[in-house]
């Protein structure tokens, strides 16, 4: 039997032009103050950070950490805890 290693997140810098492929600015918006609090994707969500910083620890204690001009994707049914350091504002998505 053969299993797929679905990777739980990834975190990048976009080119301008992927961000206009992306359509980012048809994605819904999202703001939080400096905070920390438990979180569980029920499906994927990729965003952009437009201002902030932030670490994200895994339930396996994987840390991922971002902040402005970062592509993020976590994948359905993970579960965290996001620590927010600066005020972030994000555009989201969820699904492919």
């Amino acid at each position: 039997m053969v299993k797929t290693m679905v990777e739980k997140a990834t975190v990048k810098k976009p080119t301008k032009e992927e961000l206009e492929k992306l359509n980012i600015d048809s994605w819904g918006r999202w703001e939080k103050e400096v905070s920390e609090f438990p979180w569980e994707y029920h499906d994927k969500e990729t965003f952009y950070v437009f201002e902030g910083k932030a670490t994200v620890t895994l339930d396996d204690g994987q840390k991922v950490e971002f902040g402005k001009g970062d592509l993020v994707t976590f994948a359905k049914g993970v579960k965290c805890v996001w620590k927010i350091h600066e005020p972030i504002k994000k555009a989201y998505k969820f699904g492919e």
